[in-house]
């Protein structure tokens, strides 16, 4: 971490060219390392990656965070390390203002645990930055939502749901165990795209993998089907729309929608959230019951995009930018991932939020931003569309995978399901762990990660 011994913090070297990356999800990261590893050590260019936290977690992954299942090699990454392996720096920091005619950020003081400013409020200078915040979900002003729902936003909020939910076992076990059957935590699920599909079908598993260790709990009353019965958790997936998983086909979604029954998940579609309690969802009249509620009903701009120094923004809040990904009212200003609105040819709507677009916009910019820096314009970009998966569990996926084209239109589709589409979606993982550390480094970490998995337990209990 650097830390500024003065406000602002100017660049090391006023002639080397300053690219600042904020936020190190999936886009920003991949960036980083791509581009590190493209300029020379102590070249023409510094780079600079900024995010408000030390480690990084796939956010496709997220909803195994939140379920206690995520482990071995697919844990948590590095920021310092990274910087070090791919000659980039890392600040840490929370971005909350921009001077774009001074070409400098503004970070909020660091605080640490106890309270106590680690560092005031500073300013970082660039030449060009690149906004890769991510997004977060959207409640369209649903009462109570942001009182009493839990987003997956961030690896914090996956644990803080992951803990919330040890607690609320717990506080059963306590109160039922040695008395008979132990009644179930009811878990409702705003939302029936990728994340909360996900979350769901992860849950379950990790749910009777936590029943084994809690042996009151797997009699608890649980949800419908004969295996939901016999788990400690009853989860309500609840969706706004006709049917789940609205970016994939119909009958991908519908194998999806029964695969869930089947394993106990409650699924109702077109239902409309009207409002959240601490305990119960609100359908209108209708309350249903939940001791934990979890938000993943839409995604929009996050509330820092409103305080870049007037750049335009989407009716969702994104930063509306151009086909080479610069923002519409700076050049110097580019944006990737789901925080940026980028367009596609006419006749189709914008990039859609997905990790594949962050990915295919990182291996773009960490081409072509060393032309840029001497003056050279950017390239287009444009979206291939790989298709999606969508995993089910440990052993499970539905998707559908697409053929390259040469054209703008994405290629011919291939349905994958069960076990191969489940092989896919690993692939996809490795894929992103293979750009941060290299293949040799992937190849052993997860070698190691299968050896130990068995003296490990399946879900994290703490």
């Amino acid at each position: 971490m650097d830390t500024p011994a003065a406000t602002p913090l100017p660049a090391d070297d006023p002639q080397r060219h300053r690219i600042v990356i904020v936020g190190g999800g999936a886009g920003g990261l991949e960036l980083a390392a791509r581009l590190g590893r493209r300029l020379p050590p102590g070249g023409p260019v510094e780079l600079l990656l900024i995010d408000a936290a030390l480690t990084h977690v796939w956010k496709p992954q997220l909803h195994e965070l939140a379920a206690g299942t995520l482990g071995g090699p697919d844990q948590e990454t590095d920021y310092l390390q990274q910087a070090r392996r791919h000659g980039f720096r890392f600040h840490l920091g929370r971005v909350e203002s921009m001077d774009r005619a001074a070409r400098r950020l503004w970070l909020a003081p660091l605080v640490d645990d106890q309270g106590h400013t680690v560092a005031p409020r500073r300013a970082v200078a660039y030449d060009t930055v690149v906004i890769a915040v991510g997004s977060v979900v959207n409640d369209f002003g649903t009462p109570g939502v942001r009182e009493h729902a839990v987003a997956l936003d961030t690896a914090e909020d996956a644990r803080r749901f992951h803990r919330r939910l040890l607690a609320t076992w717990a506080r059963n076990e306590l109160q039922h165990g040695g008395a008979g059957a132990t009644a179930p935590v009811n878990v409702a699920i705003v939302g029936g795209g990728a994340t909360g599909v996900e979350l769901a079908a992860e849950l379950m598993e990790s749910t009777a993998a936590m029943a084994g260790f809690l042996p009151h709990m797997s009699r608890a009353e649980g949800g419908e089907g004969d295996r939901g019965a016999r788990l400690p958790v009853r989860i309500h997936l609840l969706e706004a729309g006709e049917r789940l998983l609205s970016a994939l086909p119909a009958d991908v979604a519908e194998q999806a929608r029964a695969d869930l029954v089947r394993r106990g998940v409650v699924v109702r579609t077109g239902v409309k959230v009207t409002a959240v309690t601490d305990t119960q969802v609100m359908l209108g009249d209708e309350a249903v019951p939940a001791d934990l509620t979890v938000w993943a009903a839409g995604i929009r701009g996050p509330e820092l995009l409103k305080q870049l120094d007037g750049l335009a923004l989407s009716r969702s809040g994104q930063l509306l930018v151009g086909p080479t990904l610069q923002t519409t009212l700076d050049p110097r200003v580019l944006a990737i991932g789901d925080c940026a609105s980028c367009p596609q040819p006419p006749g189709q709507s914008t990039v859609p939020p997905r990790a594949q677009a962050a990915h295919q916009q990182a291996q773009l910019l960490a081409e072509a931003l060393p032309g840029f820096v001497r003056g050279e314009p950017l390239p287009a970009f444009r979206y291939d569309d790989r298709g999606s998966l969508v995993s089910l569990g440990r052993r499970h996926a539905v998707g559908q995978v697409h053929t390259p084209a040469p054209g703008p239109q994405s290629g011919r589709g291939w349905r994958l399901e069960g076990l191969l589409a489940r092989w896919a979606y690993w692939g996809l993982q490795r894929q992103h762990m293979v750009t941060l550390h290299g293949l040799p480094r992937t190849a052993l970490a997860t070698l190691g990660g299968w050896l130990t998995a068995r003296t490990m337990p399946p879900v994290k209990l703490h």
